[in-house]
This record gives C-alpha cells, sequence and structure tokens, in this order.
C-alpha cells in the first residue's frame, strides 16, 4: 500500500481553505518519513474562526431538525464511501494498523447516523400549573458555538462523537484536532463540505500553538462550550479557564483501567478479551486495561496462556493488513514505555514476554509477571502495548485494588457468577463497566468517566444533552 499523501494539508476557517506563512510536520510514526505539511494557525486565525462560527450558530440553530437530519445523513454516507482511504489517513498520521483503522472509521460514521436521527427527538415538557390561567413548557434549546480539542489516538471518532451530537442539536462547533493526526478532521471538513454543509457551522483550525489558539476560545464568553478529550492535566487547565466565562464544559481525561479476572472464567476467552482491550492501538486507548488482576488459583495458567497469545501477534507496518501491533505514536510515548518495564524489572516482576523495542517507535507487546503495587506500571497509566498480571486472593481485594487510584473512566470483569458480577460492577468507581465484555464502548451508549477522568458524556442521547440547555416558558393566557 502506497505511503504517499494526497490530500487537504490547509486549514478550514470561515468556509476558506486557509494557507498559512508557517506550516508543521506531520510524520509517520512507523518510519519517521514526513506525510504532510499543515497550516500552522495562530491567534489571529483562531479569532477568524471565533467570529464566523458565532455569526452561524444565529441561523443555524433556527434550522430544522430534520434539516440537520438529512445533512448528517449526507455526511455519514460520504464517510463510508471513503472509508479505506480515511483509515490509510489514520495509518499514515498516527500509526495505527489499517485494518484496525477501518473498524474507527465505520465506528466514527455511526455517531453521525446515529445523531442524524436523535436530532429529530430533542423533545420538550408541558408542566402542570396551579393557575388556571398559566401554561408552563420546558423546551431545550442549542448552548450556543463550541470549541472542541481533540486527541491523536482517535482521529476520527473522537472528532464525530463530539462533532455530530453538537451539529444535530443545532451548535455549530470549532475543531482543534492534535498536532499529531491532523489530516483526517481536515478530510471530515472536505466531506462536510461535500454533503452540503456550510463551511462557518463546522471549522478545522490546525496548529503547532494549541495553547495561543485556545486561548482565544476560552477567554471569548461568545464560546459556550468546551468539549475535552485529552490528558487530566491539560483539562485541568482547560476547566479552570472555563470558568471564567462559566462554559458548559464536557471532559473525557486519562484511565487506568483494571480487568479482574475471577476464578472461574473462561480463560480461552478472558485471553482474548484482555488482548483485545489491552493491545489496540498499541495499548494507546484511555480505556485500555492497564492493570490485569488475576485470582491466584489461575494466575499461573492464565499468565502462560495470555504470553503464548501475545507473542503471536504480528508486529509491523500500520498499511499492511495482516499488522496487529504497530508503533507508538511518538518518541515520547516510547520512553514512557520503556521506562515503566524497566521500572518493574528492577523492582522484581518478570518478562513474560516482549520487553524490548523492536524497531524505531515499536515497543514489543509485552506481559509482565510478578507485579506489586510499587511499580510505575500500577501508578501511571503506560499508553503503550504493557499488561502488568497481579494476583489476588478476595473479591473485596481485587475491587480494593481496582479503585485505589483517583482516575475512573473503564473497569472490566470477567466471571460466571451472576451474583459476583452484580456486586463488583456496582462497587468499581468507574463510569464504564466491560463485563464479560473487553470492548464495550459504543455509540448509542454513554462513554465518560468519574473522579479524574473527567465528567460530561459521550454517545447515546446523553450525548446530545450536552450541547442543549433547558429553557422555561411561562404563559398567562
Amino acid at each position: 500500500m502506497s505511503s504517499t499523501f494526497t490530500g487537504e494539508t490547509r486549514a478550514f476557517i470561515a468556509g476558506q481553505w486557509v494557507t498559512t506563512s508557517n506550516t508543521f510536520a506531520v510524520t509517520n510514526p512507523f518510519d519517521g518519513a514526513q506525510v504532510a505539511r499543515v497550516a500552522d494557525c495562530d491567534a489571529s486565525h483562531a479569532q477568524t474562526a471565533l467570529e464566523a462560527s458565532v455569526a452561524a450558530f444565529t441561523w443555524w440553530s433556527k434550522t430544522t431538525a430534520y434539516e440537520r437530519s438529512a445533512l448528517l445523513k449526507k455526511w455519514h454516507a460520504l464517510m463510508l464511501r471513503d472509508e479505506q482511504e480515511i483509515a490509510r489517513m489514520i495509518a499514515l498520521e498516527m500509526g495505527k494498523p489499517v485494518s484496525e483503522a477501518l473498524g474507527e472509521v465505520r465506528y466514527a460514521a455511526g455517531f453521525i447516523e446515529w445523531y442524524a436521527e436523535e436530532a429529530k427527538r430533542v423533545y420538550g415538557e408541558t408542566i402542570p400549573s396551579q393557575f388556571a390561567h398559566k401554561r408552563l413548557f420546558a423546551i431545550r434549546q442549542p448552548v450556543g458555538a463550541v470549541y472542541a480539542v481533540t486527541p491523536w489516538n482517535f482521529p476520527a471518532a473522537m472528532v464525530t462523537r463530539k462533532l455530530a451530537p453538537a451539529l444535530a442539536a443545532g451548535c455549530t462547533m470549532i475543531l482543534k484536532p492534535a498536532e499529531q493526526s491532523p489530516l483526517t478532521a481536515l478530510k471530515l471538513a472536505q466531506l462536510w463540505l461535500e454533503a452540503g454543509g456550510h463551511g462557518d457551522v463546522f471549522q478545522v483550525i490546525t496548529t503547532n500553538d494549541p495553547i495561543g489558539v485556545s486561548k482565544i476560545m476560552m477567554q471569548d464568553e461568545r464560546i459556550r462550550k468546551i468539549t475535552f478529550t485529552g490528558s487530566t492535566e491539560v483539562g485541568k487547565i482547560l476547566t479552570k479557564q472555563a470558568a471564567d466565562t462559566l462554559k458548559r464544559v464536557s471532559m473525557e481525561l486519562g484511565g487506568h483501567a483494571p480487568y479482574l479476572i475471577f476464578a472461574d472464567a473462561d480463560l480461552e476467552q478472558a485471553v482474548k478479551d484482555v488482548i483485545a482491550c489491552k493491545f489496540r492501538n498499541a495499548g494507546q486507548t484511555c480505556v485500555c486495561t492497564n492493570r490485569v488482576y488475576v485470582q491466584r488459583d489461575i494466575v499461573a495458567a492464565f499468565t502462560e496462556k495470555l504470553g503464548a497469545a501475545v507473542a503471536a501477534l504480528k508486529i509491523g507496518d500500520p498499511l499492511e493488513t495482516s499488522t496487529q501491533i504497530g508503533p507508538v505514536v511518538d518518541q515520547a510515548g516510547l520512553e514512557k514505555v520503556i521506562r515503566h518495564v524497566s521500572d518493574a524489572v528492577s523492582k522484581g516482576a518478570t518478562i513474560v514476554t516482549g520487553g524490548k523495542v523492536e524497531q524505531g517507535l515499536i515497543f514489543q507487546p509485552t506481559v509482565l509477571g510478578n507485579v506489586s503495587s510499587n511499580m510505575l506500571v500500577l501508578q501511571e497509566e503506560t499508553f503503550g502495548p504493557v499488561a502488568p498480571i497481579i494476583a489476588f486472593d478476595t473479591e473485596s481485594e481485587a475491587i480494593s485494588a481496582a479503585n485505589n487510584t483517583p482516575f475512573g473512566l473503564a473497569a472490566y470483569i470477567w466471571t460466571k457468577d451472576i451474583s459476583r458480577a452484580v456486586r463488583v460492577a456496582e462497587s468499581l468507581e468507574y463510569g464504564i463497566i466491560g463485563l464479560n465484555d473487553a470492548v464495550p464502548s459504543t455509540v448509542q451508549a454513554p462513554f465518560g468517566g468519574v473522579k479524574q477522568s473527567g465528567y460530561g458524556r459521550e454517545g447515546g442521547h446523553w450525548g446530545l444533552e450536552e450541547y442543549l440547555f433547558v429553557k422555561y416558558v411561562s404563559l398567562g393566557i
């Protein structure tokens, strides 16, 4: 498959494709080759985008739900038409294996399809009045212009999970994609235009200076909502900035997901599930399991089976359809993985399989045994292809260990005991629970965390409500 890139590299601001005097490089993490040079926008571009978004909201918010729905459906069809091209784009700019990237594209398109329908289901309420001459109503209306900041690990899905409900609700959006992966976002803007979408309603501002661009958006009270997916550290900064103008805030932040595997688990299926959960995108998702707790009765057998299965994973070029493990996104990411594994080994962990850099930014998919709580790999989110195994004895011990973290995004359980399943699921302090299910995320269900993993929900009707406010109307007759 060719590694040549021929897509759009200009920013999309106020309905125009914008060339800037400065550009920044997007590189292929597999071989380090430059994929493209992208427009590097500054504060002046941000101000232009802001003015266009605010102006467009005045008329876009007044379009009917049926008009917005029809447009989203056209956009969805175009995205599926170009799914192979978009998958290849994802593989090039951030290293996700192309077969996996294709799954992301279809998942991303699913949000557009879902919210095309949900746009027509924004309901109000009538409220009984104690006065015969009054009629009381509650209606939902769009919050306003939105600023969205998305991460590099899902260049399509993290965009549409925010953008589709915002547009369906009647909001306008300015998107700032991650510096590592802006090309997919620009492609989505092209398809939006092709579908008949207006260029002021959805804009993409690419920049290598996210602080300078974001400052413009955060200081202006006309941006009524900020939605962010990324690190907890940056999320806290943006939340503090949003407080000055009391913006609506949605934060989907870091995770440190536990996987609790009890002695009654189907070992073969549990191994498959842990691999699906841990090693997709080379472990670079916020809901990847970061800690695998296995009941002591089966820990030896499980470790042996998991080690053998992980050792068989195909490492290679993300553009090859047979590749299962590609590179991590950048050198900083690789160094963190190396540091976590080295720290664990120095403190007594054993390497069951992997443990080394394969080539470039590819780290071998790794299983660690004899892991203890004093190791970095259990204290921080690794964001790489490393599965540490920790033995436990009792249910209460497993729950306590799983909850012993400031994060609370996703957690996973494997058991055949329905009573235990309910007890543990209710006891885990997480926003998402995968119960005998390693990949619970789906467009129609709520996605989001608790504690320092953020607040707000994306997906389902919950995702649409993030972009609506309730207006109460009292009518005297």
